[in-house]
């Protein structure tokens, strides 16, 4: 599970930022009409159920604007949250909790509805072998963030960035096709140039490609767009001797019949770049 402390300063670097967008011409509205010195404190309401992630980010937000106030954190990520739980409080200058309030707002119900969909995701295969993956199709700038709340709603993080291991798609293999290189000998010429730790995985069309991927000896093998019938076959004709992720066509109406097939990843865009944002919002309590 990614641990945000692990990436402070880049979590740092995209919090000015999204402050930079709301405030660089300051908070005309605010200034204008609350007291400068005026106290208070407000609450974190969820308006709806769901997986809740977010919250210290969201109090990094409040103390980048007002160092001093207070922020308290009363669920925490990954609990399920219902209409009128508090969430989270923030005291002190209210002025000051007023220019934080939508930057703060924006990254937890982001997060929370990107951990709420992965959750339903999870619910649907629960008692299946299989993990339900994210995939680069983030938000730019967002990925660190979208992935850490897919693992609090209990998923499992695939690749970071293209670093991270070897992963031959289609656009790949039809260049390398072109000039006449088969499965396995692009396969081969992965693993020739790779690091020894490195796992390499390659997207298959069918299962004779796939079982040619795992004879040649790759880690993973996608089985991109296959039809169930497809995937089955695949299975059983490589028993094991490779991972097989299920990728394309994925959604909460088919992924129990795939994760039926005896996949062992399926991977699911739609967590990151379809998520529905958690009804969250900001109450006064105090003032």
């Amino acid at each position: 599970m990614i641990k945000l402390a692990d990436y402070l300063p880049q979590i740092e670097d995209l919090i000015d930022r999204a402050l930079e967008e709301d405030l660089a011409s300051g908070d005309i509205t605010t200034d204008s009409l609350i007291p400068p010195h005026a106290k208070g404190k407000a609450n974190f309401l969820s308006k709806s159920t769901g997986i809740v992630a977010g919250l210290e980010l969201a109090g990094m937000v409040f103390l980048k604007v007002d160092p001093f106030l207070k922020f308290s954190i009363l669920v925490a990520d990954g609990a399920t949250v219902k209409q009128n739980d508090v969430l989270a409080s923030v005291s002190g200058n209210v002025a000051d909790i007023l220019k934080a309030e939508r930057t703060a707002l924006n990254f937890i119900q982001h997060l929370s509805g990107v951990a709420t969909l992965t959750a339903r995701y999870v619910e649907l295969v629960k008692g299946l072998p299989v993990k339900i993956l994210d995939t680069r199709k983030t938000v730019p700038g967002l990925r660190i963030l979208e992935k850490y709340a897919v693992s609090v709603g209990g998923g499992t993080n695939h690749r970071l960035g293209l670093g991270d291991m070897v992963l031959i798609k289609d656009n790949h293999v039809a260049i390398l096709r072109k000039g006449g290189l088969g499965i396995q000998e692009i396969i081969r010429q992965a693993r020739s140039k790779s690091a020894r730790n490195i796992k390499i995985e390659i997207e298959t069309s069918n299962p004779e490609d796939a079982l040619a991927a795992a004879n040649a000896g790759a880690d993973v093998i996608m089985l991109d767009n296959m039809r169930l019938d497809d995937m089955r076959r695949a299975v059983e004709l490589i028993k094991h001797k490779a991972i097989l992720e299920a990728s394309g066509g994925v959604n909460l109406d088919t992924v129990r019949a795939i994760a039926e097939t005896g996949v062992d990843w399926i991977s699911v865009g739609a967590l990151t770049h379809s998520a529905r944002a958690l009804d969250i919002s900001l109450e006064l309590a105090e003032f």
